[in-house]
Order: structure tokens, then C-alpha cells, then sequence
């Protein structure tokens, strides 16, 4: 069923009686300078994101750059939910790694801004929805390191980078699959096609965090943090198919419904220590963070998939 919620003031309304409220959904910008306005530095953030969450019943917000941690801290604490978008290469100095000659452009301001809000919002449990660099970033915040320029570095790998102008952002490139009991399959099904404008990927998996969903060729395509409410990362660009596709909207509605819901009182017991713990041992060489199959981290419990 199709949805549009943005004239609605509530999220779900039963009998006349508002049951959930729309949640206010935090979403990182970019910055660039302004070729109209001769060089004027702007904050900036592809429009499509923001249309798909409000049309799915999100109150998105836009997080600037160039905030204090302070200042930031005093952002988080009012949002609902975190939406991470596309972007630049993340710099590897953040995940201990030496530039590779193929890094793409970064912007170190950029990163540390949604280090910062990812790491807090993982800690918390507060629901994140990550796309492309996106995902990469909830795998970096976990303490998860990427490949750098795939082709390079993978030579058995296939080709991911379908960029504009070359290709349509709507392209569809490859399926992926879906692992039946994950959060994604709740919102797409166990096998789905989709674009692909990416030239990094998955490496190490960081602490607590599942791959969910890979290509034909194994490089990871999802992941999810199955001991908290709503912590999703996919490789493609699902707003870019949402207006045609249903499968693409539900993934958007089901993270916009976890953020209007009770997470606040469903992170496990314990979480926000083992989850600086582990990090930290992920950063300093020691162990995996990956989550087995259906499991969860050193004996926290899987929350139960989102439903409508």
C-alpha cells in the first residue's frame, strides 16, 4: 500500500485517536562552495532523501557542520531517530588505515561530525538508517574498517561503482540476498535488485553489527545491529527507487516507525559499556565484532524485527 503521511500529525491515528507521534529524524549534511554565489560556503544535502522521509511520516531536520561536540550533543538529545546520507570517501585515518591512491575525496568535518552522532546514537539504541556511506559510517562508528577503493583491493570482486553521469542513479545493477530474518527482509524480502554507486565497501564488520544482506559476488550489502531496536545500514540507494518501487518505501516507513516507537526502553541492559568495550578491542587488533546468524553480542538478546 502506498503511503503519504506528510499532512498527517500523527504517524498512526486509530479511531480518531493519535497512537504514535511523527518522529523528528536528524539527517547529516554536506558542505560545498557555491559556484552561483561566487564561492559562498554552504551546507548542502541531496533533496531526495529529505521528500522520501517526510513523505514516510518523518519531521526530518538538517544537522549542520562546524557544530561543537557540545552543541551537537544538545541536537541528539531532541532527535527521534538519526538518518545518515551518501557522500564523500570516509578518511581511513578513522579507522587506522594508511590513504590508498584511489581514496576518493573526504571531508574530515563531515566525519567527525557523524562519528560523533552515530557513535552516540548506537550507544543509545536510538534507530539509524544509513545509506552508502551511510552504512559504511555504522560499520566505521562500530569500530569496522572498509576497503578503500574495491577494484583495487579486491580484484575477485565485480564492479559497484555505476556513478552519474555515466549511469542513472536509478540504475539497477545487481540483486543481493537477504537474510530471512533480519530487519531488511521485513521491509524487502529475502531477494531484491538494486543501484549501486560505490567504490568502497565492508571490510572488518564492527562490534555488534551483522551482515545482513550481500551481493552475487559476497561483498557485504546490509547490516544490522540485531541487539537494538533499529540499527540499519544498506550499500545502495534505496530513495532513489522509492517513488516505484514498495519495497524501498517500507525499508524508509519501518525505520521512521522505530523511531516514533518505545526504543528508548529496549537497548539491553549493559549495552552502552560493551558497546565502547568492544569497539576499542575491534580498533586496537583484537577479536571480531561480527554478530553470528540470528545471534546478538556476548549474551544481549536479538530485539524482534519492526513491524507494521
Amino acid at each position: 500500500m502506498n503511503r503519504d503521511l506528510r499532512n498527517q500529525l500523527h504517524l498512526q491515528v486509530t479511531d480518531g485517536v493519535p497512537m504514535m507521534h511523527r518522529p523528528l529524524i536528524g539527517v547529516t549534511m554536506g558542505r560545498e562552495k557555491s559556484q552561483r554565489f561566487f564561492g559562498l560556503n554552504l551546507f548542502i544535502m541531496n533533496q531526495t532523501y529529505v521528500r522520501t522521509l517526510e513523505q514516510l511520516g518523518a519531521l526530518p531536520v538538517m544537522i549542520p557542520l562546524h557544530m561543537t561536540e557540545e552543541s551537537l550533543r544538545g541536537i541528539f538529545e531532541r532527535l527521534d531517530g538519526l538518518f545518515l546520507p551518501g557522500g564523500e570517501d570516509i578518511d581511513p585515518a578513522n579507522y587506522g588505515a594508511e590513504r590508498h591512491d584511489l581514496l576518493g575525496a573526504t571531508d574530515k568535518e563531515r566525519d567527525r561530525t557523524e562519528l560523533l552522532l552515530t557513535h552516540w546514537a548506537v550507544e543509545m539504541g536510538m534507530p539509524v538508517l544509513g545509506v552508502c556511506r551511510g552504512a559504511q559510517m555504522i560499520n566505521v562508528a562500530c569500530g569496522g574498517s572498509l576497503y578503500q577503493d574495491i577494484l583495487s583491493e579486491r580484484s575477485d570482486l565485480a564492479k559497484h561503482d555505476y556513478f552519474p553521469p555515466s549511469f542513472e542513479r536509478f540504475r539497477i545493477s545487481h540483486p543481493i540476498d537477504i537474510e530471512a530474518d533480519s530487519r531488511l527482509a521485513h521491509a524487502m524480502g529475502q531477494i531484491h535488485e538494486v543501484n549501486s554507486m560505490h567504490h568502497q565497501g565492508i571490510d572488518r564488520v564492527g562490534y555488534g553489527l551483522r551482515v545482513v544482506a550481500r551481493a552475487d559476488d559476497g561483498l557485504p550489502e546490509a547490516v544490522e545491529a540485531p541487539a537494538l531496536p533499529y540499527i540499519v545500514g544498506v550499500q545502495w540507494h534505496p530513495e532513489e527507487l522509492a517513488k516505484t518501487d514498495q519495497m524501498s518505501a517500507n525499508l524508509f516507513y519501518d525505520f521512521v516507525k522505530a523511531a516514533a516507537g518505545p526504543w528508548r526502553s529496549q537497548a539491553p541492559e549493559g549495552w552502552s559499556q560493551q558497546f565502547r568495550a568492544g569497539c576499542a578491542a575491534l580498533r586496537n587488533g583484537e577479536g571480531t565484532g561480527e554478530v553470528s546468524n540470528g545471534g546478538a553480542s556476548e549474551g544481549f538478546h536479538r530485539s524482534p524485527a519492526v513491524m507494521n
